[in-house]
């Protein structure tokens, strides 16, 4: 249950002598918009606790996901295509950096909460699998209760980071994480600018990587999309993100031109048709279900392999299948392949 609590919690950090965390609130009060979330208003986080002294609450929690573990296995997770050898291909982490960089441009020029913004669009995949969407498919016939990775995140901050305590975010950067999909309805503006960068970054980085690996050219992409939106990433993106600040600028929504909107749209399902569903991008993505798959089952049937943090979820009363796709679902590509390999796969005879 979230509370505010704000007023006491104030007075107590008043007292500590420092006030800087306080001017800062007062700046936000002053010189952000009047649709901006302001950090003095949050609706609180799950567990009272202190107020910092110099951060104001949104950029607590940008800090918080930052220096969490969650964040750092990104690095090692696919985002379209499945362990990439070249070094420039992006990865959940660089998807999740290029979501918030977009997010953070349109939230300063709107005047709302850049800080809010940057702490949804950094926590908005904690919860993705190892090997993209493919995973997460896995993931979804495996699990009793079906799996999306939305979800995931936010169980990640409430309740597997920190040994099972979670980082404790602010109910409005939970929201946002947990509706930065498609079908999400995100209660702040600061979470409706994540939800469309998030759709800006993938589809234009999504097209840069397929370009560089050789399955999509430039001049594939239709020209009644290219007219509208540009004829390369960098320009695209510029038509994106200054069309999101014009038909939003001091309005209550964050929206796109129907024009724009529509072809950015059929972009969208043109990527889905050529590279997302594309036989030769994703020829891997059995071999990935069927490694999940296999661990899933071997997890199920032999719980005394699972870490110590999963066996004191179960000594707590979770679901062996509740755990079981949690520890999956937090595997990095890499770690995944080496406990696959370790299950199942022989080694060679060493005397």
């Amino acid at each position: 249950m979230y509370a505010r609590g704000n007023d006491g919690l104030r007075r107590k950090r008043r007292r500590s002598g420092m006030n800087i965390g306080e001017t800062m609130e007062q700046w936000e009060r002053q010189n952000l918009s009047p649709y901006a979330s302001l950090s003095s208003e949050t609706l609180g986080r799950d567990r009272e606790e202190p107020l910092c002294d110099i951060r104001p609450a949104y950029q607590r929690d940008r800090d918080r996901i930052v220096h969490c573990k969650a964040f750092r296995r990104l690095k090692q997770k696919t985002q379209v295509f499945l362990l990439p050898k070249g070094d420039h291909y992006r990865t959940r982490l660089t998807h999740t950096l290029e979501v918030s960089q977009n997010a953070r441009t349109i939230a300063k020029a709107l005047r709302l909460n850049e800080e809010l913004v940057e702490a949804i669009a950094l926590g908005h995949d904690l919860g993705h699998t190892p090997f993209g969407h493919a995973g997460e498919r896995a993931l979804n016939e495996l699990c009793p209760g079906g799996f999306k990775h939305n979800e995931q995140s936010v169980r990640v901050v409430e309740s597997i980071e920190k040994e099972g305590r979670g980082l404790n975010l602010t109910w409005e950067v939970i929201d946002g994480i947990r509706n930065h999909k498609t079908s999400g309805r995100p209660s702040t503006l600061e979470g409706q600018i994540v939800r469309l960068s998030d759709k800006i970054a993938y589809i234009n980085h999504d097209i840069d990587d397929a370009i560089r690996g050789g399955i999509l050219r430039e001049e594939d992409i239709p020209k009644k999309y290219t007219d509208v939106l540009g004829t390369s990433v960098k320009g695209r993106l510029n038509t994106l993100v200054h069309n999101v600040i014009i038909n939003s600028v001091d309005r209550p929504v964050i929206q796109m031109s129907e024009e724009v909107h529509e072809a950015m749209q059929g972009l969208r399902v043109f990527m889905f048709e050529n590279v997302y569903r594309n036989p030769v991008a994703k020829k891997e993505e059995g071999k990935a279900i069927h490694m999940i798959t296999n661990l899933y089952e071997f997890y199920i049937k032999n719980p005394e392999f699972l870490p110590e943090q999963s066996q004191n979820m179960l000594k707590k009363g979770e679901e062996l299948s509740q755990v079981v796709c949690d520890y999956i679902a937090g595997m990095t590509d890499t770690y995944a392949v080496k406990k696959f390999t370790e299950f199942f796969i022989p080694e060679s005879w060493k005397n």
